[in-house]
C-alpha cells in the first residue's frame, strides 16, 4: 500500500490517508484505471467510462483527524476594498 494524505470536505472537513495506485504496475501504467469513450446507438460520442485497476482500492481510506469548522463570522464573504480609493475601486494602472 502507498498511502498519502488528503483533506477531505464532505461529509466533514477531515484529514484523511488514502490508498494511491502502485506506480510501477504493468496494467494501468501508475494510473490507478483505465479510461475509454464510448458512443450511442448512432455511434455519436456519448460519455467517458473509467475502470478502476487491481493494483489499487480507491475506497481504501482512513480518518486521521476531523478539522474544526471556521468561526461564522470568517465563513462571510466580504469583498476586498482598497480604502484609498473611491468607491473602492482604484482608476490607475497596475505599473
Amino acid at each position: 500500500m502507498r498511502m498519502r494524505i488528503q483533506r477531505a470536505s464532505w461529509p466533514r472537513n477531515a484529514l484523511i490517508l488514502t490508498d494511491t495506485p502502485r506506480p510501477d504496475c504493468p496494467d494501468c501504467d501508475g494510473n490507478g484505471g483505465f479510461e475509454y469513450d464510448y458512443g450511442d446507438h448512432n455511434g455519436e460520442y456519448a460519455g467517458t467510462e473509467w475502470d478502476p485497476c487491481q493494483c489499487w482500492n480507491e475506497n481504501r481510506r482512513w480518518l486521521l483527524t476531523p478539522l474544526p469548522r471556521l468561526p461564522r463570522w470568517l465563513r462571510r464573504c466580504r469583498p476586498v476594498r482598497d480604502p484609498w480609493a473611491a468607491n473602492g475601486y482604484s482608476d490607475e494602472p497596475p505599473f
